[in-house]
This record gives structure tokens, C-alpha cells and sequence, in this order.
């Protein structure tokens, strides 16, 4: 095991951990951009860097596909090819099975893709991914399992569940640097109470350095979604980091993280600054919108990145959708954003003060006191008093 978790702080089921990696010592609960094939578009690592990223995610399979593994170990492994000196988390190729379903055939084999490069056949086992992965040399790797949407029913979820655990023995056999990386499980078992439960225990059983909760953010209803992280984040070791993977909503982070969740990842900060829209406490700003032409007020008076700090809403609002500067800029803003408030999270528990801290998150997203049923029924669970943020009519 390559890792070590140590828990700092805590309110209820709300963890503030140190989690040491091979490369780099972080602060959870954490957020993890999306470096596809090595790059968060138009970023460079110095800048990542700059506004406290931790962790970045790459896709094993795209970098399979371009440049290929072999030629990244070939020249000293993924952190020397794209100059990131902190950590790196591999995801197994598993999501393609989703997002890439047209062109893929899951059998118990594998998968079998269709490239989009260039058409030819790429059959995925647990094998292959796992000694992709150990060439491509991140921190963390994640096993191979059998991703379904959870908006799909019937008896599809439970093959992919029992798949996954049977897959999980395979990628611990081919996994060659267990010294230096470590591989995670991943929870199945879409909405189904049961099965998440036989999959959370049989993972736990393997005695991993680390465990993902899958198959969630793709288009189930939230009250759904946080049920599911309740339960399995209860399931899972206490002594090991938990990851909700897909999930970069700054409400679903904060209710997760009070529901015990440690680790997230999604491509929503930067593809929604690609599309001329940035974070802020309120919840989003539409640069894009007229009113933004003349406003000469920076993004958010509370935040000291670089963007906040230089520019204004009406130059963005010209250069938003129009010049690659305009996604630059904001990409920048809104992962500055992700990590200050991974920062918050990590200092609020620590502090002892994670209960107030999510009374002033919700007041601001919800003025108006109209919080979702959801996130009140979640933080009921998670031991948090939210009423004085509610109006009395549930929403």
C-alpha cells in the first residue's frame, strides 16, 4: 500500500484528512480537475499549481488511444511527460462503457471499443487497464469495472455489479506496483439498496488502499444519489479515503462531504467555463449575458485568484465564446473556486466549525430559505441543523 490516511478532524460522518501519496501530501475533502489526456485545457501546470490543485485526474483510455502508454513510460512515466510534480489519479476506462457505449461491446472478457482515431478494434480487459495504468505510473489507479447508467432498471445493474467484483480479483493479480500505486475499487450496483450493499462488502473483504462510489451523476434524481453515498460511505473502512467519482457540483461536494466522502472529480468547472459561465458563493454567472457588458465589477468580490483580482465582468463578457482567453480565464476562476472550497471544507471541520460553515454555504446558494427537500433530507442524516436556512414550505 502506497498511501497513508490520516483523519484530522471530524464532525458526525464529516471527515478533514492528510492523504500521503508517492508525489505529493494532500487535504481532504478534495477536488479533482479533469485532465483528459494530460492537460486541463488551456492551463498550465504552473498555474494548477498556483491556485492549490492536488490531484489531477487523467483517462486511461485516451492516453492509451494518444500518445499511448508505452511511449509515456518510455519517457519517465505520466508526472515527467506533463511536468506535475504533485499527484495524479488514473480513471480505468470503465466510464467509456457510458459515454462511449456506440461503439462498445462489454463482454466478461473485457470491452471492446471502437476507436474514434481511427475505427480499429481496442479490447479493455482488467488486465490491459491495469498495465496501462501501471505504465502511465499515477498515484492512484482505478480498477476496471462495468459501468451502467443508473437510470437504467432490471437485471443489467445486477450483471454489471457481480462483474465488477469478479473483474476486481483480476486487476489485483495484474497489478505489478503496489509499492508505488494505489489501486481503488469502485462501488456498483446502480440504485438497488442490496446490491450496492454485497458489492460494498465485497470489496471491502479485498482489503484496498482506497474505494470509489460509481455508477452516480448521470442523471439519477438527487434524492437517489445522496441515499446512495450515505449508504455506501457508512459500508466503507473508516481508515481508508472514499472517492465519489463524476461528481463536481460545489452543493453535491458539500452535502457528500458532510455524508462522509472524501475525494470527487468532474469535467463541470472547466466545460462550463468553456461555455462563458463562472462560479461564485451565489451559485453561477452567466457572463454571456448582456447585462455583464458593462459591469466593471470583478467575477466575485470574495475571491483573491488571479482573474478576480485583474479583470473585470465586462472584459470577460467580450471575450467569453469568442477568444480562447475567455475559457483560459475562467477554466482558471472556477477551479480557483473548486479548490478554495476544498480548503473551506478541510479548515471548517478541522476547526470545529462544519455545521455553521454549511448554514453560511446554503444561506447564500438559497436566500430565500428554498433549499431542495434532498439536501435537507441528507443533512437530517448527516447530523447538521439546517432550519434556520429553510423556509417552512419544503421545495
Amino acid at each position: 500500500m502506497a498511501l497513508r490516511f490520516e483523519i484530522l478532524g471530524r464532525f458526525n460522518r464529516a471527515r478533514a484528512a492528510r492523504l500521503t501519496l508517492p508525489h505529493f501530501t494532500c487535504q481532504t475533502p478534495l477536488f479533482m480537475p479533469v485532465g483528459t489526456q494530460g492537460t486541463i485545457k488551456g492551463l498550465t501546470t504552473d498555474q494548477l499549481e498556483e491556485i492549490g490543485c492536488q490531484i489531477i485526474l487523467g483517462n486511461t483510455y485516451h492516453l492509451e488511444l494518444r500518445p499511448g502508454s508505452q511511449l509515456i513510460d518510455d519517457l519517465g512515466g505520466l508526472h515527467k511527460f506533463m511536468n506535475w510534480k504533485r499527484a495524479l489519479l488514473t480513471d480505468s476506462g470503465g466510464f467509456q462503457m457510458v459515454s462511449l457505449l456506440h461503439l462498445a461491446d462489454i463482454t466478461e472478457e473485457g470491452v471492446t471499443f471502437q476507436s474514434p482515431v481511427d475505427g480499429k478494434p481496442m479490447l479493455l480487459t482488467p488486465e490491459e487497464s491495469i498495465h496501462i495504468q501501471n505504465n502511465i505510473g499515477a498515484d492512484i489507479i482505478m480498477a476496471l469495472d462495468d459501468v451502467v447508467k443508473t437510470t437504467i432498471t432490471g437485471p443489467r445493474i445486477k450483471e454489471a455489479m457481480y462483474r465488477t467484483i469478479r473483474w476486481i480479483d483480476r486487476c489485483i493479480a495484474a497489478h505489478k506496483k503496489p509499492d508505488v500505486q494505489n489501486l481503488f475499487g469502485i462501488v456498483q450496483g446502480g440504485l438497488d439498496p442490496v446490491l450496492r450493499d454485497i458489492c460494498v462488502r465485497s470489496l471491502v473483504e479485498r482489503n484496498l488502499p482506497g474505494y470509489a462510489i460509481g455508477g452516480l451523476a448521470g442523471g439519477e434524481d438527487k434524492d437517489s444519489f445522496w441515499r446512495v453515498v450515505a449508504q455506501c460511505t457508512a459500508g466503507l473502512p473508516e481508515n481508508k479515503p472514499r472517492y465519489v467519482m463524476g461528481v463536481g457540483y460545489p452543493l453535491d461536494i458539500v452535502v457528500c462531504s458532510a455524508l462522509g466522502a472524501d475525494m470527487y472529480d468532474c469535467v463541470y468547472p472547466t466545460r462550463t467555463a468553456r461555455f462563458g459561465t463562472a462560479l461564485v458563493p451565489e451559485g453561477v454567472l452567466k457572463l454571456k449575458h448582456n447585462s455583464m457588458a458593462t459591469d466593471e465589477r470583478p467575477i466575485d468580490h470574495t475571491c483573491s485568484c488571479m482573474v478576480c483580482k485583474k479583470y473585470t465582468r465586462a472584459y470577460l463578457h467580450c471575450l467569453v465564446t469568442k477568444d480562447a482567453m475567455g475559457s483560459q480565464l475562467l477554466s482558471y476562476h472556477n477551479l480557483s473556486f473548486m479548490m478554495r472550497l476544498s480548503r473551506d471544507l478541510h479548515m471548517s471541520i478541522l476547526e470545529g466549525r462544519f455545521p455553521e460553515f454549511v448554514r453560511g454555504f446554503l444561506r447564500v446558494q438559497f436566500p430565500t430559505g428554498d433549499v431542495p427537500q434532498w439536501v435537507r433530507n441528507a443533512m437530517e442524516v448527516a447530523g447538521i441543523d439546517i432550519s434556520e436556512c429553510c423556509a417552512s414550505t419544503n421545495v
